[in-house]
């Protein structure tokens, strides 16, 4: 593991777990977003009903996730006291963990273990969902993208667990 994979490591060594508040899914790219109580991730792929498990297999892509944390703060920059996550088009909702941690980790949800990657950016759609500014105001709070380690079942109200890093896994600004 190299020193930058170390320190990060380190610091998320006593994170504690977060919670699935929220799960939605777009059966195809700018369809509507179904809110379900439980959703079957598989590996390599996404999640069962998502519209990105037909896109390009071991895209680090094939899972959004967003924290109520940064809703609020979305919340915050735009006026609105909240915001429906259907809006945001993200495939989860956590809380309790402090999302700027977790990039390039593995969270176990439920069965499921996903890796994080990628910053999900906000589209300029946001501008549509959140008016004038939206897009600017999620800059920096757009979530994480992930991928599909582990299939399996995740429920909306199980834990988020950070998994320990094992050898070189972590890249720090690739």
């Amino acid at each position: 593991m190299n020193s930058q994979a170390k320190l990060l490591d380190k610091l998320c060594a006593n994170i504690a777990p977060g919670k699935l508040e929220w799960i939605g899914l777009r059966s195809e790219r700018r369809g509507e977003v179904v809110v379900v109580d439980q959703v079957e991730a598989v590996v390599g792929l996404g999640l069962v009903g998502d519209h990105r498990m037909k896109k390009t297999p071991g895209s680090a892509r094939q899972v959004t996730l967003i924290s109520s944390e940064y809703i609020q703060q979305i919340c915050h920059h735009t006026g609105h006291a909240s915001i429906d996550p259907r809006l945001l088009r993200r495939n989860l909702v956590i809380s309790g963990m402090n999302m700027n941690l977790l990039r390039y980790q593995r969270l176990q949800i439920g069965d499921v273990i996903l890796e994080t990657s990628a910053l999900c950016h906000p589209c300029s759609r946001m501008d549509e969902a959140l008016g004038a500014g939206g897009t600017a105001a999620m800059f920096g709070y757009g979530g994480l993208c992930a991928k599909v380690i582990q299939g399996g079942l995740m429920r909306m109200g199980d834990a988020v667990l950070r998994l320990p890093q094992v050898g070189d896994q972590v890249r720090l600004f690739p």
